[in-house]
């Protein structure tokens, strides 16, 4: 089976803008992203490839993530 060609420059851009959209609102909240793991049941180390636009979370993760930090999930992806 062939690998996946990489997500486009643009997709890659967006993504990033959804991580610093979290870490803003968590900043603003005044939480770790050690507290916003254990709230949203994920560990750490997905939290700050999230925020850094490494990883696409998904939209479950995305809805425990806005949950966790007291935002909507609108708030997030803007």
């Amino acid at each position: 089976m062939p690998s996946a060609s990489p997500p486009p420059a643009w997709v890659l851009d967006q993504r990033r803008a959804v991580g610093d959209r979290i870490r803003a609102a968590r900043l603003h909240a005044s939480l770790t992203q050690e507290t916003v793991a254990l709230r949203a049941e994920t560990d750490r180390p997905s939290v700050v490839r999230i925020e850094a636009g490494q990883q696409s979370p998904t939209l479950d993760t995305l809805i425990r993530l806005a949950d966790a930090i007291g935002v909507s999930l609108r708030d997030l992806i803007g």
